[in-house]
């Protein structure tokens, strides 16, 4: 298929050789440029668009044509042309479309555009599955401007120097990203669709915008680049339960190719949901789209951009069947003082309704890069780009582009080495202190980095320790030959109050290729200090404040010497597996101090588990193995040529667990055997919201030796702050239902109405403020069991998520809380990245 593909290209570029070039400008009557505006050749699908400044070109085959120039909103004009092989002139000047009301028929007052748009959502179904399989030619053009940068972005001074690298000016003005790209377009009902990009560029290099942003308004449920702007879609104009959320309004008809077009206003109905606004222009008697011109805003659910302009024009491509010709997407985002603006062109052609596709032809490759998708030359595609590039882009391109070569060309020169040297920024007493210091050592063998985390940053204070401070280091090694990468790691901790100091160092290989398949082999071992409960559930900080404000020193320590081996491995197939063996000589710790700044009459909790005070934990070693197997079905990839990148699954995750304890190696104490088998998954209903859940059953196979540290543990929370949403108890204690059960299971169920609800409530849905509701519940056995029910609202501030809980567990009156946490459009983008921490 792709040699076909290159060859039919080969044939299109050698033709352009011998044929005519058609260019000019469509602008409207006062001469004012109309941007994007649509050109196509009358009888096919072949056809262009215009750029901002009204400018367009197309290359043909001698003959005589009729090129039709049409722009939403203005009346189409056709002119018929004779091509020879010299170029041609052809400008066009539209005036805006003139509308008659003509006879319309009124039912009980209603306005018209209620009967045409009743007709539309009829018919919707049949267009949106009318066509079984397709292929398609698709351009794309992704462009960002900056109009503007602040001089601080969230507190941090902007390094203006930077400006001039980046191709803008003083003032932070110029174009931010560049891209084009053309990609070849497979579908088959119901949902099957692969892409195959055959050319692809960004200004300064990379692989650019290829994905073909297809905005389906035969859908009920409009997507715009993948959900990311608004986790619910958006309600089509035609979707089947439209009239519940817009009025219309009937503006006129004019006369096109002897069909009647009609003209709606779409009018919302209410703020705060998930809404366009603008024009619809439907065929009369078909009852199809002719085309759309749409806006959306943040008062409509709009997400992380402030607009969002959506301009379609379809076209027939046989005589009953029509398809979208181009469709222009305009973006515009004014946060935090940055301001940009910017637009992506489709220009779809060449469509086949009638391809064959193999048995396995949809297969793991969702996008498939060809070889040589990144090495065309400027000839190629002012031969094939159908939207010509403005004096801006020209000059973007040629900069970034020629920027990046001599960069690349000079990487490991001694000249650029020397300057890279002279470059790099120094290391300030700021950045050892609080943020992290890094040093770049540079040579044409490797490219190695020096990196200190902040010493204040990592200070923290517990009732075992004290106050102790965390030298952590890492050095990475990136060789300029050779297939791995390297990662040394070394962290110390001292304890002023135990005097205690430890240390331990890992050793990390990652190989360069495959990314996609995340491997990685870790060797680490040395003295540490670690949690009875290995999945943390209370942070060092979170512990410091509970401690110091309220006495209540909720962190539970033990030191270990250990050693440590670790691999990672990922297949095609969705299949990872991780292995670990791990040896700890474990050593048990006291309270050595009772400072906090109130609540000094209050007694102290003991550093052993209060909950399992019956158990000892004295001096012992433990050796343990344990693999992890997950799998996702149906996982998607895109395919460049020297590596893949995973795109996720629409299906569930499952995950096995087994970990078993060596008695007698090296000294091991130790002897059980545990089980856990997960599932969990995030299910968008769009609409109504996102669902989100985790189930787990486990156990354990043989218990004959178990210490605290390898017990099943959950993960409680008695303070305040939740960081865990799916896998902890807001309102369960730390360690009171830790075990060695034969059998538990576990459930965790969250559903998050993504404005659903509170979009009614005035001022909730002004804030953006969510409802999100749920559950999380274990069982061990009849007299084992908690459960605990939420609700609250995220999103507060696009950072915070407050719930109120209330839990009912075995032997224990209800109890009710409070948590805050982060979550939101950033809040959980923040939280992931926390969670993401070291563990130590």
């Amino acid at each position: 298929m792709r040699k076909i593909i290159l060859f039919l290209l080969f044939l299109q570029i050698a033709y352009t050789s011998f044929a005519g070039k058609i260019s000019g400008v469509v602008t409207d009557t006062d001469g004012k440029p109309l941007a994007y505006s649509s050109v196509l050749v009358k009888g096919t699908s072949k056809g262009t668009n215009a750029n901002s400044e009204g400018k367009y070109a197309i290359f043909l085959t001698p003959g005589t044509y009729t090129i039709i120039c049409q722009h939403v909103g203005y009346r189409r004009e056709e002119k018929q042309v004779t091509v020879t092989g010299d170029n041609l002139e052809l400008d066009f000047s539209l005036a805006v479309q003139e509308l008659t009301l003509g006879e319309v028929i009124v039912k009980k007052g209603e306005d018209p555009a209620y009967e045409i748009i009743r007709q539309a959502i009829k018919k919707r179904s049949y267009y949106n599955t009318q066509v079984d399989s397709l292929s398609v030619d698709v351009y794309i053009k992704g462009l960002l401007r900056s109009r503007g940068f602040p001089d601080r972005i969230l507190g941090k001074k902007v390094d203006k120097k930077d400006f001039e690298k980046s191709g803008l000016d003083s003032a932070g003005k110029g174009i931010l990203f560049l891209s084009e790209s053309f990609t070849k377009v497979y579908f088959k009902q119901p949902n099957k669709i692969k892409f195959e990009v055959i050319s692809a560029r960004q200004s300064g290099g990379g692989p650019g915008l290829s994905f073909p942003f297809f905005i389906n308004f035969y859908e009920n449920n409009v997507s715009v680049f993948n959900n990311n702007l608004n986790p619910r879609g958006f309600i089509s104009p035609v979707a089947e339960n439209a009239l519940h959320f817009y009025k219309y309004r009937y503006e006129g008809s004019y006369t096109e190719d002897n069909k009647l077009v009609n003209k709606i206003e779409v009018i919302p109905r209410r703020k705060n949901e998930p809404l366009f606004s603008g024009h619809i222009e439907i065929i009369e008697d078909d009852w199809r789209i002719h085309s759309v011109d749409l806006l959306t805003t943040s008062q409509y659910q709009l997400e992380l951009i402030d607009t969002l302009h959506i301009s379609q024009i379809h076209v027939p491509v046989e005589p009953d069947i029509w398809r979208t010709k181009d469709q222009v997407v305009y973006v515009a985002v004014k946060k935090f003082g940055l301001d940009f603006a910017g637009n992506f062109v489709n220009v779809y052609s060449n469509y086949n309704l009638a391809p064959s596709f193999g048995k396995k032809y949809f297969n793991r490759i969702l996008m498939k890069y060809d070889s040589t998708y990144d090495k065309k030359d400027s000839s190629y595609w002012n031969n094939l780009r159908p939207v010509p590039l403005e004096k801006d882009e020209k000059r973007d391109f040629l900069f970034k582009d020629s920027v990046a070569k001599r960069d690349i060309d000079s990487l490991y020169s001694q000249s650029s080495i020397d300057s890279l040297r002279k470059n790099q920024k120094p290391v300030k007493i700021m950045d050892i202190l609080w943020s992290d210091a890094h040093h770049t050592f540079y040579n044409k063998k490797a490219f190695s980095t020096y990196t200190l985390r902040g010493l204040l940053q990592q200070a923290e204070y517990n009732t075992v320790e004290g106050l102790s401070v965390n030298l952590e280091q890492a050095y990475s090694l990136q060789p300029t030959k050779g297939k791995n990468n390297y990662l040394i790691g070394w962290y110390n901790r001292y304890g002023f109050s135990n005097t205690h100091f430890n240390s331990w160092g890992e050793f990390v290989v990652r190989p360069k290729e495959e990314n996609y398949r995340n491997r990685y082999l870790v060797i680490s071992g040395g003295k540490r200090v670690s949690q009875f409960n290995h999945d943390n559930p209370i942070t060092p900080l979170i512990n410091e404040m509970s401690t110091l404000f309220y006495k209540r020193n909720y962190i539970k320590l033990y030191e270990n010497w250990f050693g440590d081996i670790e691999y990672n491995n990922r297949f095609e197939n969705g299949i990872k597996w991780n292995v670990k063996a791990t040896y700890e000589d474990r050593i048990p710790l006291e309270n050595t101090t009772d400072f906090s700044f109130f609540y000094k009459d209050r007694v102290l909790l003991p550093n052993h588990p209060q909950e399992l005070e019956t158990i000892a934990f004295n001096r012992h070693q433990a050796v343990s193995a344990g693999i992890i197997l997950t799998y996702q079905p149906g996982q998607k990839y895109i395919q460049f040529p020297d590596s893949k990148m995973p795109l996720g699954s629409k299906y569930p995750t499952l995950e096995l667990e087994y970990i078993k304890g060596f008695k007698n190696i090296l000294g091991s104490d130790v002897d059980y055997d545990k089980w856990r088998f997960s599932v969990f998954d995030n299910m968008n209903f769009k609409l109504l919201g996102e669902f989100r859940y985790r189930f787990v059953v486990g156990g354990f196979l043989n218990d004959n030796h178990v210490e605290i540290p390898d017990l099943q543990h959950f993960n409680g929370n008695l303070t305040t702050y939740n960081s865990k949403y799916l896998n902890s108890f807001q309102l369960a204690p730390y360690y009171q239902y830790s075990n060695a059960a034969r059998f538990f299971a576990v459930g965790h169920a969250e559903h998050h109405f993504n404005g659903l609800l509170t979009n009614k409530v005035p001022l909730l849905g002004s804030l953006k403020w969510n409802l999100v509701i749920g559950s999380n519940a274990f069982y061990i056995n009849r007299g084992t069991y908690y459960l605990e029910a939420f609700a609250g609202l995220e999103n507060i501030f696009k950072l915070l998520r407050v719930d109120f809980v209330v839990a009912n567990q075995q032997a224990d009156a209800n109890k009710y809380g409070i948590r805050i946490g982060f979550d939101g459009i950033f809040g959980s983008r923040l939280l992931a990245g926390g969670n993401n921490n070291r563990r130590n």
